[in-house]
C-alpha cells in the first residue's frame, strides 16, 4: 500500500526505456491510454457476474423462494429500511419512530443503520420487492468496491494498468466480502477507502487535502463504526507516509501534520450532523459501559491465520476471534516475491512489513482487539477491520504485477515449491474446521496456475488478449469457488412475507387523532416486526437499544438481552402499563379475555383487556415504593398489586417435575405462565394440548407464556437444550379480577390523547390532587413537553420511562422531540460543507495561478530577449 508513484527509487519512464523483452512484456499487462478502462470493466462486472451466478445456484427470487437476508440484515436493517421507506414515501418524521422499542430516536438509528445517502432510494421502490432491492444494492456496492480500489491502484503506481482490474475484483470479494457483504450498512466505508487512501497520500505528497476529507467525512456519515477503524488506521498510514517522504525542513513537516490534523476534523465536522444524535443516543446503551481488558491474552498464531489465504476456507462470523482475510491464493506466491524485488524500495518493504506484522498482532491479541473495535469487544463478526489489511496485502501484490518481468522461470519456480511447501505444512499442522481437506488441495492446484500464467508471461506463449482472457477467466473461477463455498446463505422469502399481507389489512393506515395504542406481536419472526410491517410495536433488537429498557423489560418478566427487549414473556399487567391495546396471532385464539377484533389471511387481530393510556397519574409513593430489583418477575407483579391493596396478580400451581420435564394438569380454565429456576435451561419444548412450541434463550428468564388451558388440560414443558437439563421451576395462573382491580386504580386519571405524530404527542388529563403524569415512553433527553402552553420538565420514570409533574386541576399536555445534539451538528455539518466549497473554489484557482505563472514568465522572457536583439541591432 505504501509503494507509490512519489516514492518510487526508479520511476516508471525509467522501467519502460529497457530494451528487448522486458519491455515487450511489460507492454503485455500494462495497457496504456484507454485500454486501462477495461480494467475498470473486470472490476465492476466480474463480482456483479460471480454474486449473479451465486444467486441462480442459492436459488434467491426470482430464480426461487430464497433472499439474501441472514443475521441482522433479517432481523435489524431490512426493517429499519422498511421503516425509513415508510417514512418517506408517507411523508413522516425522521426524528422519531414508536414503530420501534416503544418510541425510539430515529435520527440516532438512521445515523447507525441508514445513513448512506443512497438508500433514499428505497422511496422509489415497492414495499414488495424491498427486499431486492436491499440485495441489489449490496451487489453494486460490492461491484463499486471493486472500481474504486481499481482506481486507487492506477493512481497510486501512476502506471493505469488493465491487471489493476483484477486486484479490484478480489478486494470486491475478498473473504472480508464473503462474510460480511450482508452487513449492508459497512459497504459504503469498504468502498470509499480506497479513495481515502488516495486522498491521504496526496496530502502528504502534494499538500492538497480536500479529496482526503471529502471521501473520509463521506464514509465517517454513511458509518461512523467502521469509519473508526479507517480513521485510526489514517494516523498509522499517516506516519508510514511520513516515513516513505524522507526528510524534510521541520516546517513542512509540521506543515503536513497540521493539514492532516486540519482536513481530519474537518471530514468529522461533514459528519457532526449524524455524530452528534449519536454519541447522545450510545450513552444510554450497553455500549457506553467500557472495561479496558487488564491482561494480554493471544487468539492464535500467525501460522494458522496466513493459512486462512486459501480459498474455500469458512469464513468465521461468531465469537471465535479468525480474521476472514481471502484475497486470492495467488498471495502465497506474490507477497515474497514482493520482499525479494530489486525494484521495490527497501524503506517501502520495511514499512509495508512492519505493518504486516501490526495486522497480525492486532487480529491476534486482545488488547489491540480491543482498541480496534471502539474500545469494546465485538459481539461476533470478528476483525472487522481486516478489509484494511486485505487492501494492503492486494496493493503489494499489484506491485509485483507490475514488475513481473524481473523474475526468472527459475525464480518463478522456486516461490511455487515454496507456497506448496506452505500448504502441505498447514495440512499438517492447522486444527481448525473452517479447513475442510479439498482446501488444501485446491490452494495446490491454484498455486500452479497462477504459477504457469507467470510462465506464460515469460515466454510470451500468448498475445495480450489471449493473456488477459486467461486472467480473468482465473479471476473469475477462483471468485466464484470461494463465494459459492463460503458466502451468499440464505433464508425463505416465502416464510419472511407469509403473513404481510394480512398485517397489512388489519393494522393499516393508523389515525393520527384517536387515543395512542401500541401493538404487539405474537410468534414474531424478528423483534422488529413493528418496523418492518409499520405499526406501533413495543419490542426492539438494535445496537442502539436503551439499557435501562432493556433492564425494566427484564424485571417485569420480558425478554431481555444486551441489545434487545421484546414481549416474549409479556403478562396482562404489562400490557396494561405499557398501552398494548391489540395483539396479533397467527391462529385462533381460546382465550375468553380477549376480544376479537378481525380476521385476514390467517393472521388474527385482538384487543387486550382493561389497557391504560399512555399516560395516567401515578398514586402518590407508588413509583418510590413499587420493588422492581431483587424479586423475580410475578413476584414484582404481584408487589404492584399488593401496594394497592389488592390480591396477587400470579397465583402459584402444583406442577411436577420428573422424568426430564416440567408439568401440570389444570385445575381450573384460566392463562399460565411457567417461569424457570434453573438458567443452564436454555431451550425446551412446550406441549398443550397436543400443540407444541419450542422457547429458545431461556437462560434470560422471562416467562414462558402457557397461554389459555381449560380445565383438566395436560401441559408439559420438556429441556431440549443440548447440555440435558431438567426444567425447574412454578406455574403461574393469572387473576385476570385482580388486573381489574388495579387497573380501576391506575385508570381514575389518564391522558386523553386528542394526536400523535411521529415526533409529536397531545392530550388533556385531569387530576384532583396533582403528582406525576406517568408516560410509558422510553426516557429521552430530546423530549420537550409543555403544561397548558408553559414550558416543564419531562422526569425519568422506574428508572427507564418518562414523568410530568403536574398541578390539580385540567391540563393540556404537548410533547414534541427534537434529537440531542441534532441542531448544533447540523450547524457543524453546514459549516463544514460551506468550508469545504470555499476550499475547492480557492484550491481551484490558486492551480489555474500556478498553471499560468511559467507561461506569463516565458512570455515576458521572450520579449526581453527580443528587446535586447532589437537595442543591438539599433
Amino acid at each position: 500500500m505504501t509503494e507509490n508513484r512519489y516514492g518510487d527509487t526508479k520511476s516508471r519512464k525509467q522501467i519502460q526505456r529497457r530494451v528487448g523483452i522486458g519491455r515487450w512484456l511489460r507492454e503485455i499487462f500494462i495497457i496504456p491510454g484507454m485500454e486501462a478502462e477495461e480494467g475498470y470493466f473486470v472490476a465492476f462486472f466480474l463480482p456483479v457476474l460471480v454474486m449473479l451466478v451465486t444467486f441462480v445456484n442459492r436459488r434467491i427470487w426470482p430464480f426461487g423462494d430464497n433472499q439474501f437476508l441472514r443475521t441482522d440484515l433479517y432481523h435489524q436493517y431490512a426493517p429499519f429500511f422498511s421503516e425509513l421507506q415508510y417514512k418517506l414515501q408517507h411523508g413522516g418524521s425522521l426524528l422519531y419512530s414508536w414503530d420501534i422499542g416503544m418510541g425510539v430516536n430515529f435520527s440516532a438509528l438512521y445515523a447507525y443503520y441508514l445513513a448512506s445517502p443512497v438508500n433514499w432510494i428505497v422511496a422509489l421502490i415497492p414495499k414488495a420487492h424491498l427486499i431486492e432491492f436491499i440485495t441489489a444494492l449490496i451487489v453494486l456496492k460490492i461491484a463499486l468496491s471493486g472500481v474504486t480500489f481499481t482506481y486507487y491502484l492506477n493512481h497510486h503506481l501512476g502506471a493505469p494498468m488493465f491487471g489493476a482490474g483484477i486486484f479490484g475484483v478480489f478486494y470486491a470479494l475478498s473473504g472480508y466480502q464473503a462474510a460480511y457483504s450482508w452487513n449492508i450498512m459497512w459497504l459504503d466505508c469498504i468502498l470509499m477507502f480506497p479513495l481515502i487512501l488516495l486522498g491521504l497520500e496526496r496530502l502528504v505528497f502534494e499538500g492538497k487535502g480536500l479529496f482526503y476529507g471529502i471521501a473520509l467525512g463521506f464514509s465517517i456519515l454513511s458509518n461512523y463504526y467502521i469509519s473508526i477503524m479507517i480513521c485510526l488506521f489514517m494516523i498509522v498510514y499517516f506516519g508510514c507516509l511520513l516515513i516513505l517522504r524522507g526528510a524534510c525542513p521541520w516546517k513542512k513537516f509540521w506543515a503536513s501534520v497540521g493539514r492532516f490534523a486540519f482536513y481530519s476534523l474537518l471530514a468529522g465536522a461533514l459528519a457532526a450532523v449524524m455524530l452528534l444524535p449519536e454519541i447522545a443516543a450510545l450513552r444510554r446503551t450497553a455500549s457506553a459501559d467500557m472495561d479496558f481488558p487488564k491482561t494480554w491474552e493471544t487468539y492464535f498464531p500467525i501460522f494458522d491465520m496466513i493459512a486462512r489465504h486459501m480459498c474455500g476456507v469458512t469464513v468465521e462470523t461468531g465469537l471465535d476471534h479468525w480474521p476472514n482475510v481471502f484475497c486470492g491464493t495467488a498471495v502465497f506466491l506474490m507477497v515474497p516475491m514482493y520482499f525479494v524485488s530489486r525494484r521495490i524500495d527497501r524503506k517501502q518493504k520495511l514499512v509495508n512489513g512492519a505493518l504486516l506484522i501490526f495486522f497480525y498482532a492486532s487480529f491476534s491479541i486482545n488488547i489491540l482487539n480491543f482498541i480496534w473495535h471502539g474500545l469494546h469487544y465485538p459481539n461476533s463478526l470478528p476483525c472487522r477491520q481486516s478489509f484494511i489489511y486485505i487492501a494492503l496485502l492486494l496493493t503489494m501484490c499489484c506491485r509485483v504485477y507490475q514488475n513481473l518481468d524481473e523474475l526468472s522461470e527459475r525464480r518463478i519456480g522456486m516461490f511455487l515449491a515454496g507456497a506448496i511447501g506452505f500448504v502441505l505444512l498447514a495440512e499438517k499442522t492447522v486444527t481448525d474446521d473452517a479447513f475442510k481437506f479439498p482446501v488444501f488441495y485446491a490452494a495446490i492446484g491454484l498455486l500452479g496456475l497462477y504459477a504457469l500464467l507467470m510462465f506464460l508471461y515469460r515466454k510470451r506463449r500468448f498475445s495480450a488478449e489471449t493473456m488477459a482472457v486467461l486472467l480473468i477467466l482465473a479471476a473469475f473461477g477462483e471468485n466464484l469457488a470461494n463465494t459459492m463455498i463460503t458466502s451468499v446463505p440464505t433464508t425463505s422469502r416465502a416464510s419472511y412475507t407469509a403473513d404481510n399481507a394480512g398485517i397489512r389489512m388489519l393494522t393499516g393506515e393508523r389515525p393520527t387523532d384517536v387515543g395512542f395504542y401500541r401493538i404487539d406481536k405474537r410468534d414474531y419472526r424478528t423483534k422488529n416486526d413493528g418496523a418492518w410491517m409499520n405499526f406501533p410495536s413495543p419490542s426492539l433488537f438494535s445496537s442502539m437499544t436503551d439499557a435501562n429498557m432493556t433492564s425494566l423489560f427484564s424485571k417485569l418478566g420480558c425478554e431481555g438481552s444486551v441489545n434487545a427487549y421484546s414481549t416474549q414473556g409479556v403478562t396482562p399487567l404489562v400490557n396494561s402499563l405499557f398501552s398494548i391495546r391489540y395483539t396479533l396471532y397467527n391462529r385462533e385464539q381460546n382465550d375468553p379475555n380477549l376480544h376479537f377484533i378481525q380476521e385476514s389471511a390467517g393472521m388474527y387481530l385482538y384487543e387486550n383487556p382493561d389497557v391504560l393510556s399512555v399516560g395516567f397519574m401515578l398514586p402518590e409513593g407508588l413509583e418510590k415504593d413499587w420493588k422492581l430489583s431483587g424479586s423475580i418477575a410475578p413476584e414484582v407483579q404481584n408487589h404492584l398489586a399488593e401496594l394497592l391493596g389488592f390480591d396477587d396478580l400470579m397465583n402459584s400451581v402444583i406442577s411436577q417435575e420428573k422424568s426430564g420435564m416440567l408439568s401440570f394438569t389444570a385445575d381450573e380454565s384460566g392463562v399460565y405462565y411457567i417461569r424457570l429456576s434453573n438458567r443452564s435451561v436454555k431451550k425446551a419444548k412446550l406441549t398443550v394440548n397436543g400443540r407444541t412450541q419450542t422457547y429458545e434463550d431461556l437462560q434470560r428468564d422471562y416467562l414462558i407464556p402457557v397461554g389459555y388451558v381449560n380445565a383438566g388440560q395436560y401441559v408439559s414443558l420438556e429441556s431440549t437444550s443440548p447440555v440435558n437439563e431438567e426444567p425447574r421451576g412454578t406455574v403461574y395462573r393469572y387473576d385476570f379480577d385482580a388486573l381489574k382491580q388495579v387497573t380501576s386504580v391506575l385508570g381514575k386519571e389518564q391522558l386523553n390523547v386528542s394526536e400523535w405524530k411521529d415526533s409529536f404527542l397531545s392530550g388533556t388529563v385531569t387530576t384532583a390532587k396533582g403528582g406525576d403524569l406517568f408516560l410509558s415512553i422510553p426516557y429521552d433527553k430530546g423530549w420537550s413537553v409543555t403544561v397548558d402552553g408553559k414550558k416543564s420538565i419531562i422526569d425519568e420514570a422506574f428508572g427507564s420511562l418518562s414523568k410530568v409533574k403536574l398541578d390539580p386541576g385540567t391540563h393540556r399536555i404537548e410533547l414534541r422531540y427534537m434529537p440531542q445534539g441534532l441542531i448544533p451538528g447540523a450547524a457543524i455539518s453546514g459549516a463544514a460543507v460551506l468550508l469545504m466549497i470555499l476550499l475547492a473554489v480557492f484550491g481551484r484557482r490558486r492551480d489555474r495561478r500556478a498553471a499560468q505563472i511559467p507561461a506569463e514568465y516565458h512570455h515576458s522572457e521572450e520579449l526581453e530577449l527580443k528587446g535586447e536583439h532589437i537595442d543591438e541591432e539599433a
